[in-house]
């Protein structure tokens, strides 16, 4: 019987188009017509249980088209000038060896927080690449205390974290248990997927509170441990993107996420499949080209289980799944 029920998919698949066959969301059958019939660029596998749908798309905490009604109100541009040798392909992880956050994937746990965590992850490679040092900017702070950015657990906005990060201040803090910083995330790394090696993740929790004061025993006070960003803005356009990663670092962006993405392994994503699911924030850190297709290259914030060790390649040039559409970034005050 298992060797039946793939030739029988395939059968099925084959003379059904993805718009008239109706598989199940995180379905093996789903899977196997990404893997053996549709014509891409990428693989996919098991992440997630199907039954886990529901508490996956809580995860997704941008909304889109409030983003770009927020961003359209809020978001100022910047003119990025591109150089004529501006490489095909880029890897900060090459260029700024010494800012080991380039090679962090953080954890959002069992929260709606994927705005703050793609944010604060470039916020905190910017730091370091433009000479600050090695902190980390907390994720927690920016979910629990940022009332102007959304929701929290429930979602935001990526330009309002830019924004507060400027105007506000960020403290400092590490991932759940690191004892880095002033406030590190409070809630633990869970295991998202199938096979992982931390425990089952719950359903989504409430925002934690918002504390202003640092963990016993750090060295500052809250106030005393703000970061301040100079400038928050925009980017448009795949050239100046590009040119943005390679002069400044990562930028966080927001894309539509649709129920083929969440079963990538490898390979460059391109929606195949599935109904949309949401919006989610995520860090871009590079880009370059993988079997004559270009891509962005992505943290994701589902720890490094996840995908391809915690990252993902996506589609780069025809603003696949609105991934070129909501680019914000900023520079630190030094």
């Amino acid at each position: 019987m298992h060797q039946l029920f793939p030739l029988c998919l395939l059968v099925a698949a084959a003379v059904a188009s993805p718009a008239n066959y109706q598989m199940s969301a995180l379905g093996d059958d789903m899977i196997f017509y990404i893997n053996h019939v549709a014509n891409t660029t990428w693989k996919a596998g098991r992440n997630f249980q199907p039954q886990e749908l529901n508490r996956v798309k809580s995860l997704l905490g941008v909304n889109m088209e409030k983003n770009r009604v927020y961003n359209r109100k809020h978001l100022k541009y910047q003119e990025v000038w591109v150089s004529d040798d501006l490489p095909k392909e880029f890897d900060p992880r090459k260029k700024w060896p010494k800012c080991q956050s380039l090679s962090e994937v953080r954890d959002q746990s069992t929260c709606g927080s994927c705005w703050a965590f793609g944010s604060v992850e470039a916020m905190t490679d910017r730091i370091c690449i433009a000479g600050g040092g090695a902190v980390h900017i907390s994720a927690e702070d920016m979910n629990s205390c940022c009332d102007s950015c959304g929701m929290g657990c429930n979602g935001g906005y990526p330009a309002a974290a830019w924004d507060w990060y400027v105007k506000t201040g960020v403290v400092t803090g590490g991932q759940y248990g690191s004892k880095q910083g002033c406030l590190p995330y409070s809630l633990a790394h869970c295991d998202h997927h199938v096979k992982g090696k931390y425990q089952p993740c719950g359903p989504v929790v409430p925002t934690p509170k918002c504390t202003k004061q640092c963990e016993a025993g750090y060295s500052k006070s809250y106030n005393a441990d703000k970061q301040f960003g100079s400038t928050s803005y925009g980017v448009r356009g795949v050239d100046q993107i590009a040119q943005e990663l390679v002069s400044n670092g990562p930028v966080t962006a927001a894309f539509d996420v649709f129920e083929d993405f969440l079963s990538y392994k490898t390979g460059v994503y391109k929606h195949v499949t599935g109904q949309y699911l949401g919006g989610h924030a995520i860090k871009i850190i590079g880009y370059g080209v993988e079997n004559g297709q270009d891509y962005w290259l992505v943290t994701n914030s589902w720890n490094e289980d996840w995908g391809d060790k915690g990252y993902f390649k996506i589609a780069k040039g025809s603003d696949e799944c609105s991934i070129e559409d909501m680019v914000v970034t900023g520079k630190p005050k030094l």
